[in-house]
């Protein structure tokens, strides 16, 4: 990749159409690469937006490789959103969790194949990714700094040379290096050691809305690992935990009380690409449901209420009624 700055050479792309026709190509990736990096899909399309308003005003002729010029300029834009973004969210009432992606069971999720790369890397400085940006990875994410961050998704999932990604966080990249190798220790020591199947998480969701449905706590501890962490994001606008909650038998009772009411909607649909769940109560509160599985139980349940970050649910997955 060359960066965003260089000259045009053979193969350009110089006409506006061609531009926009390259732009909309690329833009499911820019996508991607924010919301990597931001944890939220509105601010990844703003950083997308921006992006293309930038590009207009410049001359297509001056840009040789116009991938990397958005790639690069679309990581600038995430740093900045994600630095002012922690501020905002050592003020948040209760857990932050990142904004979930939800899509109909087994439909192409605009989350898909974040790890394809757009440039080789040495595979001794690079972690085995997802095929798509999860909720369990972006929750590790969090516990990162911006420049860690933006160091790992640019380098490790799209595939950046430290160089380029140097450009972007302000460092050089022997310090890149540096940051995305503490980034990458993180990230492996905080995801599952092997990850479930698309069929595996979906039996265990199943399982799990029929335990929950039958308030029959023994066949929800069996699905629950000893350790599973429980979450709750509500924002101070809605009702949620007040706490992580930890092991399997308090998280166990909490979620048969939560549950004990029948909601108005409960479907499976997917969360960033697995099987989750999406429920409306009866006063018309969205909750979704991100799982973590791994040997066949749950390590790891994320809930998400805060209305602001369920604005993009799919409103035929709420039309089409209950599961």
């Amino acid at each position: 990749m060359t960066r965003p700055d260089a000259t045009t050479g053979p193969g350009a792309t110089t006409g506006p159409e061609e531009v926009a026709r390259a732009f909309q190509a690329e833009r499911p990736r820019l996508l991607r690469l924010a919301y990597a990096t931001t944890g939220s899909w509105s601010d990844a399309e703003d950083c997308v937006q921006d992006a293309w308003l930038r590009l207009r005003t410049q001359d297509p002729a001056s840009i040789r490789d116009l991938a990397a010029w958005l790639t690069t300029t679309v990581g600038r834009l995430a740093l900045d959103v994600l630095g002012s973004a922690r501020v905002r969210r050592e003020r948040y009432v209760g857990t932050w969790l990142p904004e979930p992606v939800v899509t109909p069971p087994g439909a192409a999720s605009p989350v898909a194949t974040a790890a394809t790369s757009t440039v080789a890397a040495d595979p001794a400085d690079r972690v085995t990714l997802d095929e798509e940006v999860s909720m369990a990875l972006l929750v590790v994410l969090e516990r990162l700094s911006p420049a860690q961050r933006v160091a790992f998704v640019l380098h490790d999932v799209f595939g950046l040379p430290f160089e380029e990604v140097g450009d972007v966080v302000g460092r050089s990249p022997a310090a890149v290096r540096q940051l995305a190798a503490r980034a990458r220790k993180d990230v492996e020591a905080g995801r599952p050691r092997r990850r479930a199947t698309r069929a595996e998480q979906q039996q265990v969701v199943e399982a799990f809305v029929a335990a929950c449905a039958g308030q029959d706590l023994p066949a929800l501890l069996g699905l629950l690992d000893p350790d599973v962490v429980l979450r709750g994001d509500g924002g101070g606008k809605v009702r949620t935990l007040r706490r992580t909650i930890h092991g399997a038998e308090p998280a166990g009772r909490v979620l048969l009380t939560y549950l004990r009411k029948p909601p108005e909607t409960l479907r499976v649909v997917d969360v960033n690409g697995t099987p989750g769940l999406l429920v409306r109560d009866v006063s018309g509160v969205l909750t979704v449901m991100s799982f973590t599985v791994a040997a066949g139980r749950v390590t790891a349940l994320d809930i998400v209420r805060n209305p602001d970050k369920l604005g993009a649910v799919p409103r035929d997955l709420l039309d089409a009624g209950g599961a």
